[in-house]
């Protein structure tokens, strides 16, 4: 299970067969291998049993110019 605060990427592709990553932020461990998360992005072509990569770390933003 990830931790809290772990970013997520959900592998897929979308619906004219390009690679479509989905970034997620874990917000809360419900149990039963089940994770409520704020998504970043659509999620239209999500779908049950995709495959979900946990990146060990919080999401990160780069600041400044």
């Amino acid at each position: 299970m990830p931790n809290i605060y772990n970013a997520l990427v959900v592998k897929g592709r979308d619906t004219v067969g390009q690679q479509n990553n989905v970034t997620c932020e874990v917000q809360q461990l419900l149990g039963n291998n089940r994770v409520r998360v704020v998504v970043m992005s659509a999620t239209d072509d999500l779908v049950r049993r995709m495959e979900v990569i946990d990146m060990i770390a919080p999401l990160s933003v780069p600041v400044g110019g």
